[in-house]
């Protein structure tokens, strides 16, 4: 069977998914498949490279580049259509992070062509990667989270005033401003005052028209893992131990300043009461193959659920791999289950697809 790893793609996240694309390709076993690289470069084309039999030496080798002439030496890949990537027995691995990967974009084009792939479905990657629309979710099902004002940058535009006022009647600085779709720490700011709130307001507001504000509070960071698509397991939660104040990209990507405590040394009623959240949240997501759900935790163990991740990062440093790694599931084993959860899940739905003919 042939492995389709598309990554790379247009959001913010470009190089996080070329990293998680190299951790992965260290990994698969090679004498069960093949894997043909398929890179998305920043401007949106598609690039068809080699097709591996073994591991790359270095995450450099993902870089592929190409030439509209193709002369000799100017290119290690092939300009294609994303059509193109259409295939007899073969399977898409979209390790693509924020906008136009885990946002249910691609994950509706791998639908229509009728490609199997792994990770999650269209309805679930959406609403996952908005944070407006997992919060409304989450509310429904009587998931605690910490409160929170959804702003659109029209209502900004029109009258701050009223959005400072809102935000400060019903939240306390500090507040963290998040945009709705996007991933990694991309784009999130601490405010301490309303010039803060305004400056992080116009940062979100650069790789989104909609923003969420939250109160800002003194917690622990712990994180589940999740696998399945009916049959849905969880792992103890992991925490993050920070020597920064604030987890941004920089911290998790370029300084890696963090230590993973897994499992986290929290009460056994924490540890229970997460991974009845996390369960219950990706059920009601309608998750399907994998997932990490991210709490904080206050000194008096309440227990927020900060977001669910339907694509989390499979970097070295990545918590999902690692939690699982700690249970007996090592990273090869970890990436051959994704890839049969996919194969099932296709499977399901075309089943259902037949039965409606």
């Amino acid at each position: 069977m042939k492995i389709i790893l598309l990554y790379g793609g247009q959001s913010a996240e470009h190089d996080v998914s070329i990293l998680s694309a190299f951790s992965v390709l260290n990994a698969i076993y090679y004498n069960y498949y093949q894997v043909q690289l398929v890179f998305i470069s920043k401007d949106g084309q598609w690039v068809k490279g080699p097709l591996l039999t073994d591991k790359p030496a270095a995450p450099e080798e993902l870089h592929l580049t190409w030439s509209a002439t193709g002369e000799a030496g100017e290119f290690t890949g092939t300009l294609i259509q994303p059509g193109d990537i259409k295939e007899d027995d073969a399977i898409v691995f979209p390790l693509l992070h924020g906008p136009n990967g885990e946002d249910g974009t691609i994950q509706g084009f791998l639908e229509t062509i009728r490609m199997p792939y792994v990770g999650a479905g269209v309805v679930t990657s959406a609403c996952g990667m908005d944070k407006i629309m997992t919060k409304y979710i989450l509310h429904s099902a009587g998931i605690p989270q910490v409160p929170y004002v959804p702003v659109l940058k029209n209502q900004w535009k029109e009258n701050p005033k009223q959005i400072f006022e809102q935000c400060e009647g019903s939240l306390r600085y500090p507040m963290f401003v998040k945009p709705a779709n996007m991933g990694s720490s991309v784009g999130i700011s601490k405010a301490e005052n309303r010039v803060e709130l305004q400056n992080a307001l116009e940062e979100a507001y650069k790789y989104d028209t909609r923003a969420v504000i939250e109160q800002g509070i003194e917690a622990r960071e712990i994180e589940v893992a999740i696998l399945g698509n009916e049959d849905v397991r969880t792992t103890m939660a992991g925490e993050i131990v920070k020597d920064v104040a604030f987890y941004d990209y920089n911290s998790k990507y370029i300084d890696n300043n963090i230590v993973m405590q897994i499992p986290a040394q929290v009460p056994d009623e924490v540890q229970e009461k997460a991974q009845e959240y996390a369960k219950l949240a990706y059920t009601m997501l309608g998750g399907s193959g994998l997932s990490r759900c991210d709490f904080f935790l206050t000194n008096k163990n309440e227990l927020f659920l900060n977001e669910l991740n339907t694509m989390p990062g499979f970097t070295q440093f990545s918590m999902y791999p690692s939690l699982w790694s700690e249970t007996g599931l090592q990273y090869g084993d970890l990436i051959e289950e994704l890839i049969q959860l996919g194969v099932k899940r296709y499977e399901q739905r075309q089943s259902f697809l037949t039965e409606m003919k």
